[in-house]
């Protein structure tokens, strides 16, 4: 899906480095042409604060007189090919006081209500979810290392950013040794969650569809843990495929396909798993389509996909979490090699790629900080990251200056931050095997993904069922 060039998450004017990262990601936004900001700013608001100190998230305000009880409208949906479109957000502007200063949510702020006639605002008196400017959605994925709400409404050229959240719980630390979430993850991961569920509530979601990956599917007590999330706040999550979550990655990344390239690898470096899909982009047709009931075909040119049983989290328990030298990490590119070398020998992508143009599509946190660090950035800022172009010459620069760094100097490193510094070069060597693989001279970054995709598809599905209109 598009994103606008002048429309882009804000970022935290002081963040610690991570929490610019998420930062990235929690910007409240209207349409692209009406580029002001949102009434209500990011962080965690007093009715969500409260929310979150209960047990029982509400998923929806009871009537006037009816008894509460936590409950959710949140049903589960069949995946579909998710399409791409475009979204907006708001410039990001550095040390306004309006902007969100804990994309975590530890602060309160008042909301401010719009001027009548701002496209993607909501008027005086009108509830979030029921506004004159149409139906709200939410997507949610839970991973392996990150927790992440996205919120949008229904707009002509895609969707509007109405609310994110994104925090780091590491649900998966420690699963890949034990095979089951621990307690403080679960712990850290619930906080979260209660966080989500009542930002849904007061948002009035009119679909939404909540997903788990790879953490959940390989704990043993993956399933018990999300019941025990449906009991304290009244999320239904369902346990995502990793085949859907590999096309819902395709899905919500695709606009940034070059419809020059005759092959396209998408990848997606997760906390616990990988995922890599080839694309056949001349089964595409009518070149760039970018509306969302136009973009059911992206899916349609997956030639082959795998998911692989590693990622950041688990390649750096596997290895060792802080001190890497070059050593340590090309046995951890050989690890990751011999797991991508059937999926070759099947498919035999290496051989078709030298007499074909192909193009490397990154959707993980991997590539975006890899960006973020060539470019120099003082901060994580997505409106010059997402959908630039990587060398690969310089991706592997970036790489030899962070094993040649200190923890402590990964860690100052504004955008990698404490919080990723031990998964930076993890995400290196598994980005390493496959450029070693299949090589190429650049691939291009994307900060979108599993989020985006999901959202289109529910948006296309009412679409196509005429349960709403696109405001004139």
């Amino acid at each position: 899906m598009e994103w606008p060039d002048d429309q882009h998450p804000t970022v935290d004017p002081a963040p610690t480095p991570d929490e610019a990262l998420q930062a990235a990601e929690s910007a409240l936004t209207i349409d692209s042409r009406t580029a002001a900001p949102h009434p209500e700013p990011y962080g965690l608001s007093a009715r969500d604060r409260a929310g979150a100190q209960t047990h029982a998230a509400p998923v929806r305000p009871p009537a006037a007189g009816a008894e509460t009880k936590p409950h959710s409208p949140h049903a589960r949906h069949g995946l579909e090919a998710p399409p791409c479109a475009a979204v907006s957000y708001p410039q990001p502007r550095y040390g306004e006081q309006r902007q969100p200063t804990d994309p975590a949510g530890a602060h309160d702020r008042s909301g401010r209500t719009a001027p009548h006639g701002h496209n993607g605002w909501r008027r005086h008196g009108e509830s979030p979810g029921q506004g004159w400017n149409g139906p709200l959605y939410a997507a949610l994925d839970l991973g392996t290392n990150n927790c992440r709400l996205l919120v949008a409404r229904p707009s002509r050229r895609g969707f509007q950013v109405v609310d994110a959240f994104s925090r780091i719980s590491r649900l998966g630390e420690g699963v890949g040794a034990t095979g089951r979430l621990s307690e403080p993850a679960m712990d850290r991961t619930l906080e979260a969650l209660r966080v989500c569920a009542s930002k849904m509530g007061r948002l009035r979601i009119h679909r939404s569809r909540l997903v788990a990956t790879e953490a959940c599917r390989i704990a043993s007590n993956g399933h018990e843990f999300l019941d025990r999330v449906r009991h304290h706040t009244g999320l239904e999550i369902e346990m995502l495929s990793r085949e859907s979550e590999a096309k819902l990655a395709v899905s919500g990344s695709a606009s940034l396909l070059d419809g020059h390239s005759d092959l396209a690898l998408v990848f997606d470096i997760g906390g616990g798993s990988s995922e890599l899909i080839w694309l056949d982009l001349a089964q595409r047709g009518g070149g760039q389509r970018r509306k969302l009931n136009d973009r059911l075909e992206v899916q349609s040119c997956i030639i082959a996909w795998t998911s692989l049983p590693v990622g950041v989290v688990t390649l750096a328990e596997r290895f060792g979490e802080r001190f890497v030298d070059e050593g340590i990490f090309e046995a951890m590119v050989e690890h990751v090699t011999a797991m991508i070398a059937p999926f070759e020998r099947q498919h035999d992508f290496r051989r078709r790629a030298e007499r074909a143009r192909i193009q490397l599509l990154g959707t993980s946190g991997t590539v975006t900080t890899l960006a973020g660090i060539h470019m120099r950035l003082p901060r994580y800022d997505r409106s010059r990251v997402d959908g630039s172009w990587l060398a690969v010459d310089d991706v592997r620069e970036v790489t030899d200056s962070l094993l040649a760094a200190t923890h402590e100097e990964r860690i100052a490193e504004p955008c990698v931050g404490r919080d990723r510094a031990d998964l930076v070069l993890p995400g290196c060597a598994i980005l390493e095997a496959l450029l070693r693989m299949w090589p190429c001279e650049r691939l291009r970054v994307a900060d979108r993904g599993l989020r985006e995709g999901i959202l289109a598809t529910l948006m296309a599905e009412d679409r196509r069922h005429r349960s709403f209109s696109l405001p004139q």
